[in-house]
């Protein structure tokens, strides 16, 4: 009798021992309710960047797929450390999302003081897409062709390149090109992406290397020219629009990412749900589209992906920075 007792009790204590096992992992899968309120998507830019643009367009389909809104929220300064800083100290409870592009990283190499720390202060969710930078003139620039450009600027004719921040993207090709051939000209700082290209437009600071859909309804309705593109092939958008590979400058490849985080210590169950609703928007044939017409390519790398691109990248870009002792 004695041993049948211990053997229900040692039985009992194993079905309550995997009970609570199983009750612990649906804890950590199952983001119960969530969302229950509007998620803020925190660009750290002005309106009408690149960032601007892939944020509403993920906006808009999250408050589809959830039934709640998502909305974007502009906190443009300091090259996007600003916007940055106030998602690192937000709440980790997923209400709260940056999204940005290496920019975020790239800034660490350029500002010795920082009000965030983009691999500890952050959990990374997703490259939602990506898209190359452009090279772009107003049309007053008599150059039709890199090469061409490249020889009135050594000709002293141009000596302004405008660029939306420190640390961005547009930046890094801007500084690269000027590095690679040994160019000298001043880069114009903006707040963003919008603010360069409508600068651009005016004639004000008439050439800069923009990310693609800041720039693409601009070019197509000819108040800009494009000259090449950074990607590794041409784009479907800007089919007569040669790689900087092709119109002689090699060695210039960037496509900028367009990423999505939270502040560091979000739950995993609400890191991995994100994920996967973002990554199944942006297989929809609908925002693959819309996507596209302005210049991005979508993607869907995974937390641990984009975690090893920014571990990768981070050194690679404060090389150029030091090389080219590029200054906040």
């Amino acid at each position: 009798m004695h041993r049948l007792i211990g053997t229900f009790i040692g039985s009992l204590a194993i079905i309550v021992a995997g009970a609570a096992q199983i009750s612990f992992a649906q804890a950590q899968t199952a983001p119960t309710g969530y969302p229950n309120r509007p998620v803020k998507m925190l660009v750290p830019f002005a309106a009408g960047g690149p960032g601007d643009i892939f944020a509403r367009l993920i906006a808009q389909k999250l408050s589809e797929q959830f039934g709640q809104q998502f909305f974007v929220e502009n906190r443009p300064g300091a090259a996007g450390n600003i916007g940055a800083g106030v998602a690192a100290r937000a709440p980790a409870d997923g209400y709260t999302l940056l999204v940005g592009s290496s920019t975020v990283w790239v800034n660490a190499s350029l500002y010795p003081s920082m009000p965030y720390d983009p691999v500890k202060d952050f959990d990374p969710i997703i490259i939602a897409a990506t898209s190359p930078e452009v090279l772009v003139v107003h049309p007053s620039v008599p150059a039709k062709t890199v090469q061409e450009l490249v020889a009135l600027v050594r000709a002293g004719k141009y000596t302004n390149f405008a660029m939306p921040g420190a640390g961005t993207p547009p930046l890094l090709s801007t500084e690269l090109f000027k590095l690679s051939l040994k160019l000298d000209f001043v880069t114009v700082p903006f707040g963003g992406g919008g603010p360069m290209v409508q600068s651009v437009v005016a004639g004000h600071t008439p050439i800069a290397f923009s990310a693609l859909p800041a720039a693409s309804a601009q070019i197509k309705e000819g108040l800009l020219r494009a000259l090449a593109v950074t990607s590794g092939k041409r784009i479907s958008i800007l089919p007569d629009v040669p790689t900087m590979d092709e119109a002689g400058v090699p060695g210039q490849e960037q496509e900028a990412p367009q990423c999505i985080w939270a502040p560091a210590g979000t739950p995993p169950a609400i890191i991995d749900l994100l994920y996967r609703e973002i990554a199944k928007a942006v297989a929809t044939p609908e925002l693959k589209q819309k996507m596209a017409a302005i210049g991005f390519e979508t993607a869907a790398l995974t937390p641990q992906e984009v975690a090893e691109r920014i571990r990768t990248d981070m050194p690679k870009w404060a090389k150029l920075i030091r090389d080219a002792n590029i200054r906040p």
